[in-house]
């Protein structure tokens, strides 16, 4: 099993990315999200327009398209399973292949084509963001956003502690992942297709590992007395960088591109 980087693995850097206030490369991350779904569904080249973006947003961060690639990796099952029922279940144009209930058609491939691009993006976007900030960055930050929302009684600290904790797991289980991976096929264990049963050498090993390491941190937390958001130190007032205002400006150039698309007959 090859060394796998997941979103919540931070990548060190100096690049003009890197040193963005965390609060605004999150909004900014929400804002790219949503104009991945401005581009219309079967619109190719609004989606280009967005791969542009984004694979230029890497490319200003220092981080290589492969190491993108390999981040998003573990979730990649979400966009296989996702374009074979727009495979299936999305119906239009020239039937190419049809048994019993299953039925493909022209309709069908284009869509799951377009919806497999689009969450590809969705990742990618995201990745960037835990790849240019780091854990504590991003749980500040997510804080802080949630802050006036407090008010009505929503756990604005609670929920980013929990985020924080859960960005912090990813890089240790795909760890514990590998080196229980390796240890068993060092015993002789093989998890070639059709061995089912092997997993469980795999799996059991795991969840163990897993359960042991959340059981010593909330032991460590009550050791230390914490408490959450006492004596914290809190980041300034958000007030948006010269650096930020540019992100802003792309973010908003993305937009106009992409609704050009839009309106414009192919």
């Amino acid at each position: 099993m090859p060394d796998i980087a997941v979103i919540g693995r931070y990548w060190p850097g100096t690049s003009p990315v890197h040193r963005m206030d965390p609060r605004a490369k999150l909004l900014l991350s929400l804002a790219l999200m949503a104009v991945v779904f401005v581009a219309n569904v079967g619109n190719f080249w609004g989606l280009a327009v967005c791969a542009a973006f984004v694979f230029g947003f890497f490319a200003l961060a220092g981080i290589p398209l492969r190491s993108a690639f390999k981040s998003i990796a573990p979730l990649a099952f979400i966009v296989v399973i996702t374009a074979l029922l727009n495979v299936f279940f999305v119906q239009g144009g020239q039937v190419l292949f049809e048994w019993w209930i299953f039925r493909i058609s022209e309709a069908g491939i284009w869509q799951a084509a377009f919806i497999a691009c689009r969450l590809l993006l969705l990742l990618l976007g995201m990745s960037l963001l835990t790849l240019t900030t780091t854990t504590l960055d991003i749980t500040d930050a997510f804080e802080y956003l949630l802050r006036p929302f407090a008010r009505i009684g929503v756990p604005a600290h609670e929920l980013s502690m929990m985020m924080g904790i859960a960005l912090r797991f990813l890089p240790q289980f795909t760890f514990e992942l590998q080196t229980v991976y390796r240890a068993q096929i060092s015993r002789g264990a093989t998890f070639s297709k059709g061995k089912v049963r092997m997993l469980a050498s795999l799996m059991v090993p795991l969840f163990t590992s897993a359960f042991r390491h959340a059981e010593t941190l909330s032991s460590g937390m009550d050791a230390r007395c914490y408490h959450g958001g006492t004596g914290r130190t809190r980041l300034h007032p958000l007030a948006y960088s010269q650096l930020d205002a540019r992100g802003t400006g792309v973010i908003l150039l993305m937009l106009a591109c992409v609704v050009a698309t839009n309106i414009i007959p192919s």
